[in-house]
C-alpha cells in the first residue's frame, strides 16, 4: 500500500496531526464543511504540527490533501464513500475515493507514522437492543495512537460505550475533566478513573503506554464551556426517534442523526460541534509537539 503524502506532510520536520475526512464529506454540510476543514488545519499548525487530512482518492491512500483535494473532498461529499477500517482494502483495490472514519483515519495515520489524532467524538455503542457497534472502538483498542475528542458522541449509550472501551484496553484519559465527555456537553455523570491535567503528563502517559506494546489512547476532551449546548437530550430523543421511522441503520445512522439534530437545534449543534472539534485540533497538536512525533 503506498502512501501519499501531501508536500506539506512530506516536508514536515516536526509533529504531525491526523485529522478525519468523514467530518468534512458527511459529518457537515457545504459550505460549512470546508470552513471547519480548513479551520482545523490552521488551528494545528498555529500550534506548530503540521495537520494531515487523511482521505482515499481514486483507490490511493493520500496523508494530507491539498486545498483543491479538500475542497473538492467538502463540495462533492456524496462522491466519497463513508469507509471504516475494515472498507480500506476494497476501495483500493477497486481504485474508489473515501471519506475515512475514525477507524480508518486510525489505521492509516499508525500506518504513516503518525501518533495524534484529533476528532470530534468517537463512535461506540448505540441505543436500544440492536447490537450496533462502531468499529472505532476495536480500531482503537489496536492502534498504537492518541485519538483526541470530546468523548464518544452524545447520540450513542454512553455507559455501555465507555464499558466496552474498557473491556477492550483502550485507556482512558480525562483531559482536564474526571468524568467523560457528552460531546455536545461537558458532562455524562460517568467518572474516569484517570484525570490528566498537564500535556507534559499526557505525552509522558503515551509514551510508557506504546513501550509496554499497547494500543490506543482515548484523550477524552471536554466542549469549551462557552460552546456547550444545554437541553439536548430532546433534540436528540427526536432524531432517534425520526431515524428508526425512516429505517436508517448502519453506516447511514450517524450522518442521519447529526443532520436530524441540526436541523433540531436551528443549526446549534453545528456551532457546537465545530468549536469542540477546534479545540480537540488544538490539544492534539500541543499533545504532539510534546511527544515529538513525526
Amino acid at each position: 500500500m503506498q502512501l501519499v503524502r501531501s508536500p506539506e506532510v512530506a516536508a514536515a520536520r516536526g509533529p504531525v496531526v491526523a485529522l478525519e475526512s468523514t467530518l468534512v464529506a458527511h459529518g457537515l454540510p457545504w459550505p460549512e464543511n470546508l470552513a471547519v476543514a480548513r479551520e482545523l488545519e490552521d488551528t494545528v499548525r498555529a500550534r506548530g504540527a503540521v495537520p494531515a487530512t487523511i482521505a482515499i482518492v481514486d483507490g490511493a491512500v493520500h496523508i494530507g490533501l491539498a486545498a483543491e483535494l479538500l475542497e473538492q473532498l467538502a463540495r462533492d461529499g456524496s462522491r466519497f464513500a463513508k469507509a471504516g477500517a475494515t472498507d480500506l482494502a476494497v476501495h483500493l483495490a477497486r481504485g474508489t475515493s473515501a471519506a475515512t472514519t475514525v477507524s480508518a483515519t486510525a489505521v492509516l495515520a499508525a500506518r504513516a507514522g503518525i501518533r495524534v489524532f484529533a476528532t470530534g467524538g468517537i463512535g461506540g455503542v448505540h441505543r436500544g437492543d440492536a447490537g450496533d457497534v462502531s468499529h472505532d472502538l476495536v480500531a482503537l483498542a489496536k492502534t498504537p495512537i492518541a485519538v483526541v475528542s470530546a468523548g464518544a458522541k452524545a447520540i450513542l449509550d454512553l455507559p455501555r460505550t465507555l464499558e466496552l472501551l474498557e473491556t477492550l484496553g483502550v485507556l482512558v484519559l480525562g483531559y482536564r475533566t474526571s468524568e467523560l465527555p457528552a460531546f455536545y456537553t461537558r458532562s455524562s455523570g460517568l467518572a474516569l478513573e484517570h484525570r490528566v491535567d498537564s500535556i507534559t503528563e499526557l505525552a509522558a502517559i503515551a509514551r510508557l503506554h506504546w513501550e509496554m506494546d499497547r494500543g490506543g489512547i482515548l484523550v477524552a476532551n471536554p466542549i469549551p464551556a462557552d460552546a456547550a449546548l444545554a437541553g439536548i437530550e430532546p433534540a436528540i430523543e427526536r432524531s432517534l426517534a425520526d431515524a428508526a421511522a425512516a429505517n436508517v441503520t448502519g453506516k447511514q445512522l450517524t450522518p442521519f442523526l447529526l443532520a436530524r439534530i441540526a436541523a433540531v437545534t436551528a443549526g446549534a449543534s453545528i456551532r457546537a460541534n465545530r468549536a469542540l472539534a477546534v479545540h480537540d485540533a488544538a490539544v492534539a497538536a500541543e499533545l504532539a509537539v510534546e511527544l515529538g512525533t513525526v
